[in-house]
């Protein structure tokens, strides 16, 4: 199973990327985690509503005029990475 993945939301209002993690427990450590980049507006741990596998998830909102779909590739190479350096340090 892998430890992450992530999806481009569209709603009327804004664009969102959204994590959901396989294990949740990770939820509050990855959301620090993600704070570094500057183009994100916002981050905020929900509740996940639907056929969604996963109870809670990382919502992410962006800053306006900033491309959702680069950003989406920048956090999951930020998660591998976090993830791959998490399994070496165990």
């Amino acid at each position: 199973m892998l430890p992450f993945r992530s999806e481009i939301r569209n709603s009327p209002s804004q664009q969102t990327i959204k994590i959901f993690l396989a294990d949740e427990s990770l939820d509050a450590k990855i959301k620090k985690h993600l704070e570094h980049f500057s183009e994100i507006e916002l981050i905020e741990i929900r509740e996940s509503i639907g056929q969604n596998r996963a109870d809670e998830n990382i919502t992410i909102f962006l800053k306006d005029d900033v491309d959702i779909n680069k950003m989406k590739v920048s956090i999951d190479s930020s998660l591998w990475w976090y993830f791959e350096e998490d399994m070496v340090d165990e």
